[in-house]
């Protein structure tokens, strides 16, 4: 089965309550979903962690599709007390093999360990063995030699729109008349 990686945005940092919860879940039990917790006094630190990413949960996560994927991982969040999914975006930072789930591993099949292609990206970084690349960089250049690539993939769309539309919808008093209209499927 596929493992896919993406970023999954919560509606709120995890406090520490949250994160104990969250490491004693067993549906995180795998490890495949990691946060970044803040300090619990951040006027006692000089350098504080982007607050963004106090809000994002690094996935890596196996599931038939990715979009499978992001709706197992924004279901078990909601077993977090306070915490929900409320959007998801990939990193511009890759992997040969994220970049080729991308965008089909028959557009980057000849890359890997037969040498770069004239006017294929360099390595952004290298870390332990492994090379990473600008999805920026890599989808400019499948764009150049002819093959054509969704800026996101229409899972990563679907997901990021429906959990986002969740999220607008959370506590709003909304007909199920006017959803419907709007063309939402109403159960």
């Amino acid at each position: 089965m596929p493992e896919w990686s993406f970023t999954l945005l919560v509606n709120q940092p995890l406090n520490a309550e949250q994160a104990d919860a969250f490491d004693h879940c067993d549906a995180f039990a795998d490890g495949s979903v990691s946060y970044t917790l803040g300090p619990e006094n951040p006027a006692e630190y000089a350098r504080l962690p982007d607050p963004a990413t106090l809000r994002e949960l690094s996935c890596d996560v196996e599931a038939p599709t990715l979009l499978d994927a992001v709706a197992q991982v924004a279901r078990d969040v909601r077993l977090i007390p306070g915490l929900r999914a409320v959007g998801v975006r990939y990193d511009d930072t890759v992997t040969l093999a994220e970049a080729a789930q991308r965008c089909g591993r028959e557009l980057l099949g000849p890359i890997g360990g037969r040498g770069r292609p004239d006017g294929f990206p360099e390595p952004e970084s290298a870390a332990g063995g492994t090379e990473f690349y600008s999805w920026r960089g890599i989808a400019a250049w499948l764009a150049r030699t002819g093959h054509v690539v969704p800026e996101q993939p229409r899972d990563l769309v679907i997901a990021d729109r429906a959990l986002r539309l969740a999220d607008a919808l959370d506590g709003a008093d909304v007909p199920p008349g006017t959803l419907h209209s709007l063309g939402l499927p109403i159960a």
